[in-house]
């Protein structure tokens, strides 16, 4: 076992769970933020995979370079509707709906790649189901303009997003991980740029801008370093334990320094989304890989 690896791949599993809560510290909205992220990403990666040498041995295929940039395009929104939904509810709720994404890659599977639906998968679905109504509440149901407003909506297309980025990103072999994940970025950049409001950058204090180039240098370049510099050395089983480790940094966050304290109906929906998500790791084909 490569405790080396695994060490890294915690670490940065850790470093994420701590988004929210940066996040929160910018004073620039999502939109602002993610196309920081994506800028900071992109030159930190370039620069890895120039000293590391992998641009001599990259293989560039055009179906593949199309394919990347669509995984990109859902990457980005990803981004932007996860950090919308960390504004509108507690980091701790929209963590848990973002983690759905698992559940979300079964039904698509099923749907569109004709995968068969087990009955372990079926189960999976049915209990994150409950657990997402429970953590909703029916107070947040009352109207639909309160659904809308709660955040869940933001935090599902987040989910979503990122299923649509695992599923796209399996077929991905001849780019590295290096050269995928800044070609996604950098489309990013160029999605962003006509909706950004550079106004808001001016104002800020020190702190704010310390968070933001701590979202942008620590929570993507370092991180996406440490992840894909241990990603190849474990095994499946191993990464999709060591996931975990973001949402219970996460939640441990958001209780601890933001005082959030869930209802008891909110807490067993989490128990039970996250329940439903381990249960459809610890079958005999663990479902995926997971990227920060």
């Amino acid at each position: 076992m490569n405790i080396s690896a695994m060490l890294q791949m915690a670490l940065s599993m850790a470093i994420f769970g701590s988004i929210g809560f940066f996040a929160g510290n910018t004073g620039i909205s999502a939109a602002e933020l993610v196309f920081v992220r994506c800028i900071c990403a992109t030159v930190f990666l370039v620069f890895c995979w120039l000293i590391t040498g992998q641009y001599k041995v990259e293989v560039w295929r055009t179906a593949e370079i199309l394919q990347t940039l669509v995984c990109g395009v859902f990457l980005v929104l990803n981004w932007v509707f996860l950090f919308i939904a960390f504004e509108k509810m507690s980091i701790t709720i929209a963590i848990s709906i973002y983690n759905l994404a698992p559940i979300i890659v079964l039904i698509l599977g099923t749907i569109f790649l004709k995968e068969k639906m087990t009955i372990r998968s079926l189960l999976a679905i049915i209990v994150c189901f409950l657990g997402s109504v429970c953590i909703i509440g029916y107070d947040g149901i009352g109207t639909f303009s309160d659904f809308i407003g709660s955040g869940f909506v933001w935090a599902i297309f987040s989910a979503f997003c990122y299923a649509m980025t695992m599923l796209l990103g399996k077929g991905i072999s001849g780019l590295s991980a290096f050269a995928m994940t800044f070609i996604q970025t950098g489309i990013g950049i160029v999605m962003l740029f006509p909706f950004m409001d550079f106004d808001v950058f001016q104002g800020l204090t020190k702190s704010n801008w310390l968070y933001i180039l701590g979202t942008g240098l620590i929570h993507t370049g370092f991180v996406y370093y440490l992840f894909f510099n241990s990603l190849r050395k474990l095994s499946t089983i191993v990464i999709s334990a060591l996931v975990f480790v973001d949402p219970i940094v996460a939640i441990l966050l958001d209780t601890i320094l933001l005082d959030f304290r869930p209802s008891v109906l909110q807490t067993i929906g989490i128990l039970l989304v996250f329940g439903g998500i381990i249960y459809t790791l610890i079958g005999p084909k663990p479902l995926i890989h997971k990227e920060a």
